[in-house]
């Protein structure tokens, strides 16, 4: 999963964004709403974590131009004091969840989380597919009943890959879901990923690759 943090206190934002990262999720950060706008034409995010008040580009303003461009990117806007009308608003013009300041990162997690599943087809909570099975909630990887420990872009990359349910994930989808906006495109690091991840997972060996497509479970 790929999350846009867009958060003008920079202690806030940076903060924000590690926590996730160490939930296993590619985080780029934007701290005002014009920096957003661009990231979100290069790039794909499955949501965006999106502070009400911006500066150069009001919060409310992103969530308008998300819509109006039919951006796939699920919206989650924080604001310092909800009422039911600011809500309201704020669902009306597009945003998909709410929170108000200050949050627990347990909730924040969770609902980025939820979102993020809505971004894709309809998933389970827990994976499972040739004798893996993949719990995001808990950080959690089993193959056959034995516990896997995989570091933080191992779990990224197996989840991404049990999600597509079969069907071959290309490289560049997971340099792109796993890894942030400064990885050099041309790396091997997918490559060295995988590799890892056999080794880890064992025999017989789960993960397929597809010559000049790219990987699946099979």
């Amino acid at each position: 999963m790929r999350v846009l943090v867009v958060e003008d206190e920079e202690l806030m934002a940076e903060a924000v964004a590690e926590g996730l990262r160490q939930e296993a999720i590619a985080v780029d950060v934007a701290y005002d709403g014009a920096a957003a706008l661009e990231k979100l034409a290069v790039n794909a995010y499955d949501v965006m974590i999106l502070d009400r008040d911006l500066p150069r580009v009001h919060g409310d303003e992103v969530c308008r131009q998300v819509v109006a461009q039919g951006l796939d990117v699920r919206v989650l806007m924080l604001t310092v004091s909800v009422t039911v009308a600011e809500r309201v608003a704020g669902l009306s013009l597009g945003a998909d969840d709410y929170l108000p300041k200050p949050f627990a990162f347990a909730e924040l997690v969770a609902r980025v989380r939820a979102l993020g599943r809505r971004a894709r087809p309809a998933t389970p909570p827990v994976l499972e597919r040739a004798g893996i099975r993949l719990d995001p909630h808990h950080r959690e990887t089993y193959r056959d009943g034995r516990y896997v420990s995989l570091s933080r872009r191992e779990f990224a990359v197996l989840e991404e890959l049990l999600r597509a349910e079969g069907a071959v994930v290309s490289a560049e989808t997971l340099l792109e879901k796993v890894w942030d906006e400064n990885m050099d495109p041309f790396t091997t690091i997918v490559r060295v990923t995988i590799s890892g991840l056999r080794r880890k997972l064992g025999e017989p060996q789960p993960i397929e690759t597809v010559t000049a497509v790219g990987y699946r479970i099979r």
